[in-house]
């Protein structure tokens, strides 16, 4: 283990405040609420979004949960307009949000596949991730000091994308800060490796009967260890990764009728075939930072069973907040829709347990990097396990990478530290130097580079106003920055 983040004012089991920053969330809000009406831990929540209309609704369910049957905790919810009451005193803070994607998300997807960059997701690397990062980072500043002022002692858990350019930035904002980053990637990889134990091994396996050692960035982690429950996995997945389950092929026919989100995991087997170590998150996500790939446009990513996430699917499902069109919250609340107490597979609950003292828990977490990964740049922010006990999160030390690998991570890292670099006076040629050696972007130009940059620079323009825009010479010298 190595250093530990820690709080000065312990957590009552009976008594915790959250405040939770994007509480409008159409799925990831109704989501929690449930599992803390199932859970022994009680309180308040409270609820701030741009959207106070959204945030109103989900505390009117949350409290209408709380007297649905098995809802046995005693939670209280109300929504609030200011920044300011949402976190004065507050224990605990969620902050999940994001921008209309319809005016950003979809210019992330479509410009940089007309200079021939056919990512997958483009939400937290690549030119629509740094931008997506450019957007809110700034604003993930501002919440990070009015942290520093009317809560400073909170546990604070950011489920918002990009995880690592974020979570970097709310401690670079902010160095004192307890901030968690979280996400479901690495407790995929368990689900898959606890399948594959029942399937070729006939243990009875959970997810929670899978350990790894997991090291690396979000969404571009590794594994180099695997067990269920004291039996090493890695034998099995020595074998299974010559098998025919490890070298399948796909057309675009083959994939239609798929959801975007299935992982056919082709591109981790292939992965672990060329380095050795397994990665622990999902192909879509992989390609990007892995960005072989992504060569060949369409068919070169359908080989791998891989599916591009369209800015149409983007658009549709992902409306602004005062949209209704993807919540079940208001169907439920009215009666038109049956209503049952569900768990989700998410983490929340278990950290806030092993916080107040109840249990103690491992999990993944992204936190700076005080020696965890010993090959990577210290206060980067790294992916690994770490222990959650009483009001304390220790990472546990996860080792290092063969070369290649290594050499990979790196890269990433120093998009990451650039970015959040240039963040904080605004400078935008700066970032476009983290943009410049990115590598999706490093198959081009630099002045084809220059132009995409400005050509989404210009299509993003109203959310990048922290951003010295104007000051740019690198936005001056291209024609394709014409901002509306």
């Amino acid at each position: 283990m190595v250093q530990a983040t820690t709080a000065d004012t312990a957590l009552d089991i009976d008594d915790v405040t959250i405040a939770y920053i994007g509480g409008g969330s159409r799925q990831w809000a109704p989501n929690l609420i449930q599992d803390l009406a199932q859970s022994p831990i009680s309180g308040q929540v409270r609820l701030y979004d741009a959207s106070h209309e959204s945030a109103a609704q989900n505390a009117r369910f949350g409290n209408w949960v709380q007297e649905r049957d098995g809802a046995v905790a005693d939670w209280s919810y109300e929504a609030t307009d200011s920044l300011e009451v949402a976190l004065t005193g507050a224990d605990v803070v969620i902050i999940s949000t994001q921008y209309d994607p319809a005016e950003t998300f979809v210019h992330d997807l479509d410009i940089p596949l007309e200079y021939g960059i056919y990512g997958a997701v483009a939400a937290t690397i690549g030119p629509g991730g740094i931008f997506r990062a450019m957007r809110t980072i700034p604003l993930y500043r501002e919440f990070a000091a009015a942290i520093r002022e009317y809560c400073p002692d909170a546990w604070v858990f950011n489920y918002t994308n990009p995880v690592h350019f974020v979570t970097r930035a709310l401690y670079d904002e902010f160095p004192e800060i307890n901030v968690l980053g979280l996400c479901h990637e690495v407790l995929g990889t368990r689900h898959r490796l606890a399948r594959y134990a029942r399937e070729y091994l006939e243990l009875d396996a959970e997810r929670a009967d899978i350990s790894v050692n997991v090291k690396g960035i979000n969404h571009f982690t590794w594994v180099d260890e695997a067990r269920c429950r004291g039996v090493d996995l890695m034998p099995l997945i020595d074998d299974l990764a010559a098998t025919d389950v490890a070298h399948q092929e796909f057309t675009w026919d083959d994939l239609e009728g798929e959801s975007v989100f299935d992982d056919n995991w082709q591109v981790t087997w292939e992965l672990y075939r060329r380095f050795g170590v397994l990665p622990a998150a999902g192909d879509r996500h992989l390609i990007e930072y892995a960005t072989w790939f992504m060569q060949g446009g369409k068919e070169g990513l359908n080989r791998w069973g891989v599916q591009r996430t369209g800015s149409d699917y983007r658009a549709k499902h992902w409306t602004p907040a005062e949209s209704k069109q993807t919540t079940d919250v208001e169907a439920w609340l009215s009666g038109e829709k049956a209503f049952e107490l569900t768990e989700s597979n998410e983490t929340f609950v278990d950290i806030l347990l092993a916080l107040v003292g109840e249990t103690t828990y491992v999990t993944n977490v992204n936190l700076p990097n005080v020696g965890q990964c010993d090959d990577l740049q210290r206060d980067a922010v790294v992916e690994t396990n770490a222990i959650v006990t009483a009001n304390e999160v220790k990472p546990l030390a996860a080792g290092g990478f063969p070369r290649p690998v290594r050499s990979v991570i790196r890269g990433h890292i120093d998009t990451i530290e650039t970015v959040v670099e240039a963040s904080r006076d605004g400078d935008v040629d700066h970032a476009f130097q983290g943009f410049l050696v990115d590598q999706q972007v490093r198959t081009l130009q630099t002045e084809d580079a220059r132009d995409l940059f400005a050509e989404l620079a210009a299509a993003e323009a109203d959310y990048l106003e922290d951003w010295d825009l104007e000051g740019s010479a690198v936005l001056t010298e291209s024609d394709a920055y014409r901002p509306e």
